[in-house]
Formats: structure tokens, sequence, C-alpha cells
């Protein structure tokens, strides 16, 4: 990324709100960085032209949040605003390393956050810093991006109900997965199936033991629950092809976050990243599974193309997930059903 595509769009997009119509989050930011990292930097603004009647204008502030008197305001979509300014203001007088580990700890239970988009956003932000430091340095672009992430994370701070503790539910976070119940009235939208999960029998066990290999780093137990939540979408991801997609792009972005963080915050990420992905799995996940239709062997090459060509953001971030997952396994598997995953996406 060093022809600075992306810190353009990033300054093109800097005066958009996080969100639009009082729920629905700006995709924008999280989609460009993935198509400029897959090779499509020529083509991103034409995309985000294409987008722009879902953008809206960056919301004001209300009240200057102080450093120490940030507990109240907290998961109040009211003070998006004074959220917003509060970490440009953080973001300028401190690097953003320390900002984003002081933070993390803090808005880590609210993972939830504008269903999971909080942290998903601020995933897309970090890579991209880690990107441009390895071309010569953070760009203020790319630092304001973050601040705008987190910034919406903590305007939307929503957490799960409580997760029990105890021994692993299984090894196989795919096992793990097929193992977390559903919630029983899923007619509505996520902060109401959300809801129910404090009440649903099973949840404390499903959601508090992380599956992997206690043995493992945070790293590849990581890994292994975005793998399981991308291949489980070929199977179930007709239940709400849109929303199942966060079981894999959550996690994925707490893997992105995790080597900048100290190794006292790894295992709080990996329970943090289970929860989400067992949360939306519980709230969206169909009754039933199918085989998922036989497409073909598909080119990791082509992928992304076809993820632009589409033009759906939510198509793109998730073959950007199942991309990352094919670098390090090597899965066919895994590019055929972010091939199914785009169409069904697509096409409802």
């Amino acid at each position: 990324m060093t022809n600075g595509v992306l810190d353009e769009v990033y300054q093109r997009l800097q005066q958009t709100g996080p969100e639009r119509d009082g729920w629905l989050s700006n995709h924008a930011p999280m989609a460009a960085e993935a198509l400029v990292r897959h090779g499509h930097g020529d083509r991103v603004h034409a995309w985000i032209d294409g987008y722009a009647d879902r953008l809206s204008e960056r919301p004001r502030g209300i009240q200057r949040i102080s450093a120490g008197q940030w507990r109240e305001p907290l998961g109040d979509p009211v003070r998006t605003g004074d959220w917003l300014t509060f970490f440009d203001r953080q973001l300028t007088e401190r690097p953003w390393r320390e900002v984003l580990i002081e933070w993390w700890p803090r808005l880590l239970p609210g993972v939830a956050a504008g269903a999971t988009h909080g942290v998903i956003r601020v995933g897309h932000a970090v890579r991209a810093l880690l990107d441009s430091e390895q071309d010569g340095g953070a760009t203020p672009a790319r630092v304001a991006e973050l601040g705008a992430g987190l910034g919406y994370w903590a305007a939307r701070w929503q957490p799960l109900a409580p997760a029990g503790k105890g021994p692993y539910r299984s090894t196989d976070p795919r096992s793990a997965l097929d193992a977390v119940p559903r919630v029983p009235h899923q007619r509505s939208g996520i902060r109401t199936r959300l809801a129910q999960l404090a009440d649903l029998p099973g949840w404390p066990e499903s959601a508090g033991a992380a599956p992997g290999d206690g043995g493992s780093g945070a790293p590849d137990r990581l890994a292994a629950i975005v793998e399981a939540a991308v291949l489980r979408y070929g199977t179930h991801g007709h239940g709400n092809p849109v929303m199942l997609v966060h079981a894999a792009t959550a996690p994925s972005a707490i893997a992105r976050v995790v080597p900048v963080l100290p190794p006292a915050l790894w295992e709080p990420s990996v329970q943090a990243a289970w929860a989400a992905t067992a949360a939306v799995t519980s709230a969206y996940s169909p009754p039933d599974a199918r085989v998922m239709p036989d497409r073909g062997a598909t080119d990791p090459a082509d992928l992304m193309a076809r993820g632009l060509h589409d033009q759906d953001s939510h198509g793109i971030k998730f073959i950007d997930t199942a991309l990352d997952v094919h670098r390090r396994t090597g899965e066919q598997a895994v590019l055929d059903v972010a091939t199914y995953a785009n169409e069904l996406i697509t096409r409802g």
C-alpha cells in the first residue's frame, strides 16, 4: 500500500459518520482497505462513488468526554460525536499503539458493539497502520481512521450475556460452533436476538469455554476460530447470508490486532473473539445444514475481483477474511465458501 490510495480514501471518508439511519454501519473504510490490500486500488474510488448514497455526515458532539470520565458515556450512541472527538484528541497527543493498548481491555467486553462492526473497523485500521509502518511510518489518515473505529466502538459498546467458566467445550472450533444453542426467536434485529442469550440454556457453557488446545498460542487459536466460522458458513450461511458473515469477520479483526497487544491481553482477546462468534452463530444460524452447491474450484487471484464486481461490502470483507485463511491453510474449500457467500449476499 505504498501508493497512498488508501490514505486518499480515508481522507475522503474522514467527515462521514460511522452509521446511517440510526444503526446501519458505514462499511466504506473497511471494504476500501480490503480492496486496496488485494490489488484493486485503481478502482476503489469508483467503488466508493457507488457507495456514496449510504454515507452520512460525521455527527457533532454534545459535551466533551474527559480521559477520567469515560465510563458514563460508554455505550451511549447519542454521544457518538463526542467519542469521535475524544479519540481524535487522544491520538493527537499519544502514539496510536499506546492509545489502543489502553482502550482495548476497556472496549473488549463490549465486543458486540454495532453488530461487531466496532471491532471489525478497528481491525482493518490496525492492519493498515501496520502496513504503513513497514513503508516508513504511520500516516495521519490511518491514525485518524483508527480513532473513528475506536470512537464508533465506544459509542455502541454492547456487552454480551455473561459467559461461564470451565474446561474447553471442544478442542475443535467447528464442533464447538455446532454445539452453540440457537436463540428461540429469530425474526427480529440483532439487539433483540442477543438479548435472548441471557436466558438461553447452554449459552454460558458455550460462550465461556473458548475452543482450541489450551497449550496453543493466541494467534493459532484465533486463526482456528476464524477458519471454523468461514467453513461453517458454507453449510449454514443460508440462514442469514449477511449477518453470519460477522461470525468470521469479527474474530478475524481481533486476530489482526493481537500482534500489537501485550501478552496479558491475548487470552481476553481469544475469549471475546469466541464469544462474538458464538453470539452471531446463536442469533442467526438456521436449524438445518445444507450442502453447499458445487461451483467448481475457485482461483484466489479472481476472488476479490468477484467481490468488487458485485460491489457488496459484506461480500468483500468475507472474501478478505477467507483469503487470509487460505493463505495460512491452502484449503480450497475456504475459497469455495467465499464464492458461495458472495453469491448468497448479492442475491439476497
